[in-house]
């Protein structure tokens, strides 16, 4: 049942212009959904506003009525973060999708959080500059919500996510002040850290209008192997190994024996034959500016993997051959989806705990009575569980599957880690965080919260369990 008040509409219309207004069934339920399972929440009214003074205004507005307000960017989020669960006001940022300034000079970016992040990349990239952060949506998903969620991506394990690149930040807080958060500097120990207390924060605490962000040199030449495990615990295993031998590759991800071959059936982009024996694969990228450095760590790689029951490795020799592997590792969760109805959890683990937690994985699955698709970007710890509901009943996916996913996140805590690497906790994990923070830990973010949002408007029924 959609009600809003009629007055507020013709407020919010005064704004921002009638035009940007839109209270239709259609368009709200287009702006209800993310990538998220199957949730749909249409919110009361959907807002495009076109400047950070008109999202200040919405924004004051808002509390005036106590209506929430749910920041909607890309909608391609996997924790329901851009849900809108309490209707009210979706704010759509879509129209903020300027790259603003290219600072060669600081390799620095300055972008509206609309920009595309692959956009973005290709943008910097024409200078000879690099920004690493690199999601598997990045041709679809937003600078902006990419900072929310604090993403990384395959080249996190070498270059760090989201927040290393983020300089400053200017957000439009609830209240409807607008602040920049710090400062385009390199270092900065000017009073608390605002600008990383906003990254990852999932718009629970501001609505961010510009991002500063931190650029590299672009290296020129990459190597590309793919290494095929006859034991998905020994491709855990190697990939500690790895960097324990003293190489440091720019990208080393694990996909399991299904999500490859799910992959390579969703896409005819590869040929790639995988024997039956092969129960898991692992893609390792080294990168730089000197080949002969390059192959030396590549050789190095080999010879930590032959100590691993391995079949032949298959290596890139062409662009057309690594853009093609690396399309088939990107496309994973896309395959998965199309295979069955499931459920994505985004745990990670120091990495040397990957095999005990890859183990317990399916140990869990079948106490539970699930099939679970494991990848992820085993270089930072960072797993994928894609629970698999199959032919198991309504009755047990609504039951069995909730309780194998406590414990699974009570093993990953266990092993020092925590509930999400990169996907952020949003409306799905909410009711997990018990496990990950103490009472005390929980309340100290939830003054947080009050004191950036005493009405708790902005982004409602995110992070923190129902009460």
């Amino acid at each position: 049942m959609n009600s809003i008040n009629p007055k507020l509409i013709a407020q919010l219309q005064h704004i921002v212009g009638t035009a940007y207004v839109f209270t239709d069934v259609a368009t709200r339920q287009k702006y209800g959904h993310d990538e998220t399972e199957d949730f749909v929440f249409p919110p009361s009214v959907v807002v495009k506003p076109g400047t950070p003074e008109e999202i200040a205004q919405i924004m004051q507005l808002a509390n005036q009525y106590y209506t929430p307000v749910t920041p909607i960017g890309a909608q391609t989020g996997l924790s329901g973060g851009a849900l809108c669960v309490q209707q009210g006001i979706g704010l759509s940022m879509e129209r903020f999708s300027k790259i603003l300034e290219i600072d060669e000079n600081n390799l620095q970016v300055t972008v509206e959080p609309a920009v595309i992040t692959q956009v973005l990349r290709e943008a910097v990239a024409e200078k000879g500059l690099f920004y690493p952060p690199d999601p598997s949506s990045q041709g679809s998903c937003w600078i902006g919500g990419n900072v929310a969620e604090n993403a990384g991506g395959a080249r996190a394990v070498k270059y760090g996510v989201t927040k290393d690149y983020v300089l400053n930040l200017e957000v439009v807080l609830p209240s409807g002040e607008i602040i920049w958060t710090g400062a385009n500097t390199l270092k900065n120990s000017t009073g608390y850290n605002l600008t990383q207390l906003l990254v990852g924060s999932e718009g629970t605490l501001g609505i961010i209008t510009k991002i500063v962000l931190k650029l590299i040199p672009k290296n020129s030449h990459t190597v590309l192997m793919l290494v095929p495990f006859y034991e998905a615990k020994q491709a855990c295993e190697a990939v500690s190994a790895i960097f324990r031998a003293g190489i440091v590759p720019s990208a080393l991800e694990f996909m399991e024996r299904d999500a490859i071959d799910w992959t390579l059936r969703f896409i005819d982009v590869l040929q790639v034959t995988v024997k039956p024996e092969v129960q898991a694969h692992l893609l390792i990228e080294v990168d730089g500016n000197y080949p002969d450095i390059l192959f030396q760590e590549a050789e190095k790689i080999m010879g930590v993997v032959e100590q691993f029951s391995i079949d032949e490795v298959l290596f890139a020799d062409t662009e057309d051959q690594k853009n093609a592997l690396w399309k088939m590792r990107r496309s994973v969760a896309e395959a998965v989806k199309a295979n069955s109805i499931y459920k994505e959890e985004d745990t990670v683990v120091p990495r040397y705990e990957l095999p005990k937690l890859l183990e317990g994985i399916k140990r869990i699955g079948t106490k539970y009575g699930f099939q679970s698709v494991c990848y992820g970007h085993a270089g930072d710890g960072n797993l994928h569980v894609n629970i698999i509901k199959g032919d198991m009943s309504d009755d047990n996916w609504n039951t069995q599957v909730t309780r194998g996913i406590r414990e699974i996140f009570e093993l990953t805590v266990s092993l020092k880690g925590t509930l999400s690497g990169e996907h952020g906790i949003g409306y799905v994990q909410k009711n997990y965080m018990d496990i990950a923070f103490s009472k005390a830990h929980l309340e100290l973010m939830n003054q947080i919260k009050r004191i950036f949002d005493p009405n708790r408007i902005l982004n409602p029924g995110k992070i923190f369990p129902d009460e």
